[in-house]
């Protein structure tokens, strides 16, 4: 079964009216009763009850809402981000009916920043069209997804804002902006990945590929045979990515390749089962972390390889229904064996009651501005932390081991640094607030994250 997405009622739910020059079409009648309803994100973690809720239908309403605001406004897509992205006292934006799916020329499409990833696939594939790459969490918006520099895996293949040809941009002062490479380009490659902070992006223009089937592998083997063919691995296969499993000796490795095969269907996805089973083990053996590994790695060891068929929208995603809280950092591809060693120590040592496999994926270079990737082929590590439990000890312990790397966090995940750290880690980080500043000069797309994110006085 999919996730439920906990926000889209709340999302169409009443909502208090806070903007001077909000249409009706924007805040439904029924928000005369100043009802405020709460928001929270998948995990849970990050909380809000802001005094409005808002969701356009045209750009005009958009922009006439964004320049007459008074008060803070923040977009909402599916609420999959684990940092505060959203969280306001002034009102959340869904761009929800900005939905469409439309084919142009030359393996392009137009697609409207509000529709989830999981509604890509079969509308592209009847246009005859494919996205190039995916991440492994579909329910994401375009925008939330584009915005945070969201990524799947490959050595060869970027984030998902790599592909962005063009978008429009609606801006706090009231315009509609069309911004690629030929048109307004330095505002295109700060709003490719801007964290919702220069206005709100209504479409955008992918550059895709024919339709193409992939076959997925799966198999288990020793972590240190893992360590020493990591390179390999991701220089071989379109796409590799690998869990290291806790407390065990073995890691997961998920490769994906192109191929003419007939389609065998993955069937119901086992992983959640397989994290279920991992708390399970830890919870029985928190006494004995001697028999916690030999267990570990014993099951492990049973679990056997699994080949699977199928067009490209039903391989790379998993089902997620296991919530959890996410940290991840990207990392010079060149340093990921190194720093996946330190950080399997930490959690042997420091961290017994880590369950969440940890994982580690490839993502070629970019040139967006706030991209992670930047000028910087990369590797991904992310560690998690069940939703119920307290992640804050355990990142603390792990994220050191990043800034010697010059780490930089994945924005739509947990992460400590401030604006001083981040200035240093993107080359055009002075550049793109100047943008900011220039298209947002109240800061009103600012909440309190962004206004410690980019030292915003």
């Amino acid at each position: 079964m999919k996730r439920r997405d906990f926000n889209r009622s709340l999302l169409l739910a009443p909502a208090a009216p806070l903007l001077a020059g909000t249409t009706l079409s924007a805040v439904p009648q029924s928000a005369q009763a100043g009802r405020k309803i709460p928001w929270q994100n998948w995990s849970g973690h990050q909380k809000a009850t802001p005094a409005g809720r808002v969701s356009p239908k045209t750009e005009d309403e958009l922009a006439s809402l964004l320049k007459t605001a008074k008060q803070t406004i923040r977009p909402v897509g599916a609420g999959h981000s684990f940092s505060p992205l959203v969280p306001t006292e002034g009102a959340i934006l869904s761009t929800r009916h900005f939905d469409q799916v439309e084919a142009i020329a030359d393996n392009r499409a137009i697609v409207g920043a509000g529709v989830k990833l999981n509604r890509l696939g079969e509308p592209l594939h009847k246009l005859g069209q494919a996205l190039p790459n995916m991440p492994d969490i579909d329910e994401q918006s375009v925008a939330g997804a584009f915005s945070t520099g969201t990524h799947g895996t490959g050595a060869n293949f970027g984030a998902m804002h790599a592909y962005v040809e063009a978008l429009r941009l609606v801006t706090p002062r009231g315009e509609v902006l069309e911004c690629s490479r030929d048109s307004n380009p330095d505002i295109f490659d700060a709003a490719r990945v801007s964290l919702g902070s220069l206005g709100v992006i209504t479409q955008y223009t992918l550059r895709n590929e024919t339709p193409y089937k992939l076959k997925r592998r799966t198999w288990m083997q020793p972590l240190e045979q893992t360590f020493a063919e990591f390179h390999q691995l991701a220089e071989k296969h379109r796409n590799f990515e690998m869990y290291y499993i806790p407390h065990s000796d073995n890691a997961l490795i998920i490769t994906t390749d192109l191929t003419d095969e007939a389609i065998s269907p993955r069937g119901e996805d086992g992983d959640n089962d397989a994290v279920r089973e991992l708390k399970m083990l830890r919870d029985y053996a928190s006494w004995w972390p001697w028999l916690r590994k030999k267990l570990i790695t014993g099951v492990s060891n049973t679990i056997p390889p699994e080949e699977h068929v199928d067009w490209w929208w039903n391989i790379y995603p998993s089902d997620r229904a296991v919530r959890f809280n996410e940290m991840e950092y990207h990392l010079p591809r060149e340093s990921i064996v190194g720093a996946l060693k330190k950080v399997r120590d930490t959690v042997e040592k420091l961290n017994p009651d880590v369950f969440f496999p940890i994982e580690v994926r490839v993502v070629q270079e970019d040139d967006a501005w706030l991209s992670p990737f930047y000028k910087r082929p990369s590797a991904s590590l992310a560690v998690h932390r069940y939703f119920e439990e307290p992640f804050e000890a355990f990142f603390k312990t792990v994220e050191p081991i990043y800034q010697p790397l010059e780490g930089r966090p994945h924005w739509g995940k947990l992460h400590s640094l401030t604006h001083k750290t981040l200035a240093n880690r993107y080359p055009r980080w002075q550049d793109f607030n100047e943008i900011r500043r220039e298209l947002d000069p109240q800061g009103i797309m600012l909440n309190p994250h962004l206004r410690e994110i980019f030292g915003h006085g």
